[in-house]
C-alpha cells in the first residue's frame, strides 16, 4: 500500500511548527534523561556502566525477558539491545539462562548488583516526581495530558511503520 500526498496538500502552518517543536523536544529530553541518569551513577560512584544500560536495568527490574522482548516493547534496537545485554551479563549485573522450550532463545534477570542500579534508577525518578510536583512544574493531570498525546503519536508513527510495508 502506497500513502501517497498530493504537493497541494499542505499541512497547517500551526501543526506543523508544532510538530517540529515536539520532535526536537522529544529527542533532546532522551539525551537530557540520559545525562541525569549519568550524573546520578558517577555521584553514587557506579562508574562501570553507562546510563543506556542502567536504564535498560531499570526497565528489566524484576521481571525475566529475552531480548526478542525488549525490542518488541519498543525499547531497544536490536544491535543496541544485545550488546548491551551482553556487557551487562560479563559485568555481573544479569543472569543468562538458555529458554528450555527454545534452545535459541535466552532469557535474562537482574542479578543483586543489577537490581542495585535498577532501585538506584527508580530512586532518582521518584526524587524528580516530588520535585516536579513540590515545584508546581506539573501534577498528574498534565502528565497524564501529555503521556496520552505522545501514546497517540506513537501510535500514528508505528502505523506509518506498518503501512510502509
Amino acid at each position: 500500500m502506497t500513502v501517497q500526498t498530493s504537493l497541494e496538500e499542505k499541512p497547517d502552518l500551526g501543526v506543523l511548527s508544532g510538530y517540529q517543536d515536539a520532535l526536537s523536544l522529544v529527542e533532546r529530553l532522551h539525551r537530557l534523561l540520559l545525562d541525569v541518569i549519568k550524573d546520578e551513577f558517577e555521584r553514587v560512584g557506579v562508574l562501570e556502566i553507562n546510563a543506556v544500560q542502567a536504564l535498560l536495568l531499570y526497565n528489566i527490574g524484576e521481571n525475566e525477558v529475552t531480548a526478542g522482548e525488549l525490542k518488541s516493547r519498543g525499547y531497544y534496537q536490536g544491535s543496541n539491545v544485545s550488546y548491551n545485554l551482553k556487557k551487562l551479563v560479563e559485568m555481573g549485573y544479569m543472569h543468562h539462562q538458555r529458554c528450555e522450550i527454545d534452545r535459541r532463545s535466552v532469557r535474562v534477570r537482574l542479578t543483586e548488583k543489577g537490581r542495585y542500579v535498577s532501585k538506584t534508577v527508580a530512586d532518582l525518578f521518584a526524587r524528580h516526581a516530588q520535585g516536579l510536583q513540590a515545584k508546581s512544574i506539573v501534577d498528574a493531570d498534565g502528565l497524564e495530558t501529555a503521556n496520552s498525546t505522545l501514546r497517540r503519536v506513537e501510535r500514528y508513527w508505528g502505523d506509518q511503520i506498518r503501512y510502509i510495508y
